[in-house]
């Protein structure tokens, strides 16, 4: 039978109609291939219009004179904080520090809460342990939560024979069994970023520049015959493996900074052990420069063990209305970063980078729930 050309025709036109509706239609239920944010459910993100009406936990800022202008501040973008005491150089002695702490927590209970530290000016003399407990019995009388350790243990303090102390020197032991027996928290600031142990040129980013330009007593480059960074994390690595049950959160990542891979191996081997981001969350937006998808899995994964805070010091030096309104921009800086996909650009980071966009229930893990947790935060929930 022959078939009039119009047949054909008719026939090709019906058979393109149906070929390109049906690649229309899927190209609508694909279309997430090309647009993600275009298809994904957006009640599960969070936006720019939520940082201020989200509550939050900041667990690492410095409090060295009495003020409100910043905890105003904190108040209004739904920040609780943690001050942290520290026995440095830079700091007022130690009970100084607990004295300011309590004169706050007593003002702000409901808004503060406050990490104690010890001091380790006679640590080879004897006694030295049981004063230190004593210490800290005060202290968590007082209302401390936590336990601070700086990174003079590591880098500064020798033992009588001149030798560097570590943190698994077995004189720390009982300290460390009574910060567990009280259910306190040990916070650790063992070590600096690998930066420290590079000349400066090949550092990373910028704060860390400026900071060891500033203070070449830390810069671990210019001091060969000082402890290595994988000798004091390994000393780290085995104070935790003799103390299973101890919760620790390691301050500014744990030291373990540059490298999302390097973190998670030690987040793998130690169950205990969780990280503060204070004064590194720069070293997350290096790393996603290069690789934004490796950054956001590693922040899904360990969602659990990662803790925010910041770092920010409130002293006599700057204003502190200035200084609360340099805090606001970076905690939203931050929160930026967390929460949108945008390209970004900040001053400690040379180039632009993506935002990680983490689901809600990342991000309130973050920024609350396992401060509350890895803290015992009872009273801020």
């Amino acid at each position: 039978m022959k078939i009039h050309p119009k047949h054909i025709l008719a026939k090709s036109l019906i058979l393109s109609f149906c070929y390109l509706a049906f690649n229309c239609t899927q190209k609508s239920g694909n279309e997430s291939d090309d647009n993600s944010e275009a298809t994904d459910d957006k009640s599960a993100y969070y936006t720019d219009e939520d940082f201020g009406k989200i509550s939050k936990i900041n667990t690492h800022v410095h409090f060295k004179v009495y003020d409100t202008t910043f905890i105003a501040q904190a108040k209004r973008d739904h920040f609780k904080l943690i001050t942290v005491n520290v026995n440095s150089g830079y700091s007022p002695p130690i009970g100084e520090q607990q004295g300011l702490a309590v004169k706050l927590l007593k003002a702000y209970p409901n808004d503060l809460a406050y990490a104690t530290t010890i001091s380790v000016k006679d640590f080879n003399e004897p006694g030295w342990a049981q004063k230190t407990i004593s210490y800290l019995d005060d202290s968590f009388e007082k209302g401390a939560i936590a336990v601070k350790i700086w990174k003079n243990v590591g880098m500064e303090l020798k033992d009588a024979k001149g030798k560097f102390v570590m943190i698994d020197d077995p004189k720390f032991d009982p300290v460390l069994d009574f910060i567990e027996k009280s259910n306190a928290t040990f916070i650790g600031h063992i070590g600096e970023p690998k930066n420290a142990w590079l000349p400066v040129d090949k550092m990373t980013v910028a704060g860390d520049k400026n900071y060891f330009s500033e203070h070449p007593e830390y810069h671990m480059y210019l001091h060969p015959e000082y402890p290595t960074h994988e000798y004091i994390m390994a000393a780290r690595d085995h104070m935790l493996e003799k103390h299973p049950k101890l919760k620790f959160v390691g301050a500014h990542l744990g030291s373990l900074e540059w490298d999302t891979d390097t973190l998670a191996k030690r987040l793998d081997l130690y169950p205990n052990m969780a990280v503060d981001m204070a004064e590194r969350i720069t070293h997350f937006e290096f790393q996603a420069v290069t690789n934004p998808k490796k950054v956001r899995d590693f922040f899904v994964k360990y969602q659990d063990r990662l803790v925010y805070a910041t770092d920010e010091t409130v002293n006599e030096k700057t204003p502190i209305d200035v200084y609360s309104k340099q805090a606001h921009e970076n905690w939203l800086e931050h929160w930026k970063f967390f929460t949108s996909s945008e390209k970004m650009k900040v001053a400690d980071v040379e180039k632009e980078f993506n935002g990680l966009r983490l689901p809600k229930t990342v991000v309130d893990k973050i920024y609350r729930t396992n401060a509350e947790n890895w803290f015992s935060l009872e009273k801020f929930k």
